[in-house]
């Protein structure tokens, strides 16, 4: 990478929009998915939806791990504060999630509880040394782009002896959501939406590489291009899915070349492998009970495992009924479609998940997408 600047070039965006209005054939619809929050951002914040053709439609997926989050595990972490006096450690993306009887963590802090914000595990593990009187428990959260720094942080927290930390472990895993997507028991409650592509994480990919999706590419003949978050990649991207839709292809490809290998970080990779282990199953919001798609710590780190240490039983509980962002998520629904969204539910507001971080496809809509009305030239290409 060597210049942001060269990944935003508007005269090349046009071209590219140029190209797309001469391949993507008049008479088909072509709907793609960006899984990844911080492509959801992207197309919002650049406009690259309006320099795309009519007939191309790109379909917001659950990619933000803030969103993701159920309820129930928001709850876990404020029962740790306020009914067990822990410190409770975590992102500050997550201390602003609704969970339940109107709290969030955020609020569960102006009630007592002490929840704080860190950018790190290791910013937790600080606060433990600092504090030996007291329980530390860092709620991680996030895919595979998180989980490494978290399983770095159990495995110091056992090399220092660390006695009063642990984690409540609620990373999750993409592939698993994706195949999810397209076939589960919540397609009949949401509906579902026909997807042609999709458009795969870009710092996800970094670190388990493009082969996982090789395997759901195949199985599902859909063709997955992994790009990076700058403009430029996703229109490159989305030229590709459209290529290979039109040649009958349904391939990995990779247009985040720069960062991104087919084998990933190993070294990242075998970190996680030695401290987590795949969870039977975990809860998703909006995607409900997702099997094989999150992670837990395994019994060698027990003694870091909160949800062992506190004896934490888990309770789902169901999302606001005014709330649509479980269609969102699933792609069924826009920000717009929902009754509340701009009005009762805002950035400031949020009472759903899909409004709390910057990811989210109804913080994206809200912030860059609400009054778009701007001309765009797109350049011919013969």
């Amino acid at each position: 990478m060597k210049y942001i600047d060269e990944f935003r070039d508007g005269d090349i965006a046009r071209k590219i929009a140029g190209r797309l209005q001469a391949e993507a054939l008049p008479d088909r619809q072509y709907s793609f998915m960006e899984f990844c929050g911080g492509h959801t951002h992207a197309i919002s914040r650049y406009g690259v939806a309006e320099l795309l053709p009519a007939n191309v439609r790109m379909v917001h997926g659950p990619g933000c791990p803030v969103c993701v989050l159920p309820i129930g595990r928001i709850d876990l972490a404020i029962q740790l504060a306020l009914a067990r006096g822990a410190i409770v450690c975590t992102y500050g993306d997550t201390m602003r999630v609704p969970a339940s009887d109107g709290l969030s963590l955020v609020r569960a802090k102006a009630r007592g509880g002490d929840i704080r914000m860190v950018y790190s595990g290791a910013d937790a593990l600080e606060i433990a040394r600092r504090e030996p009187g007291r329980e530390v428990v860092f709620f991680a959260i996030g895919f595979e782009t998180t989980t490494p720094p978290t399983a770095l942080t159990i495995r110091r927290a056992r090399e220092e002896g660390l006695k009063n930390f642990s984690v409540l472990c609620c990373h999750v895993l993409t592939p698993a959501a994706i195949t999810h997507i397209l076939e589960s028991p919540e397609v009949r409650q949401y509906g579902t939406v026909p997807l042609d592509g999709f458009v795969g994480p870009a710092h996800v990919s970094i670190v388990i590489g493009s082969a996982p999706y090789e395997p759901f590419a195949a199985a599902y003949r859909k063709p997955v291009v992994i790009a990076g978050f700058e403009p430029l990649d996703v229109m490159q991207a989305v030229l590709m899915l459209v290529r290979q839709v039109n040649e009958g292809r349904a391939e990995v490809e990779n247009e985040f070349t720069r960062a991104v290998g087919r084998e990933g970080n190993r070294h990242a990779q075998a970190l996680v492998d030695e401290v987590l282990e795949v969870r039977p199953s975990f809860e998703w919001r909006g995607l409900g009970e997702v099997p094989q798609s999150a992670l837990r710590i395994r019994p060698a780190y027990a003694e870091f495992d909160a949800e062992v240490r506190f004896g934490l039983d888990y309770r789902a509980v169901p999302d606001n009924k005014a709330c649509e962002c479980g269609a969102i998520l699933r792609g069924v629904k826009k920000p717009t479609d929902c009754k509340i969204f701009g009005t009762v539910c805002t950035p400031e507001n949020p009472v759903g998940s899909c409004m709390v971080s910057s990811e989210g496809a109804c913080a994206a809509h809200y912030s860059y997408g609400r009054f778009r009305d701007i001309p765009v030239r797109v350049e011919a290409v013969a």
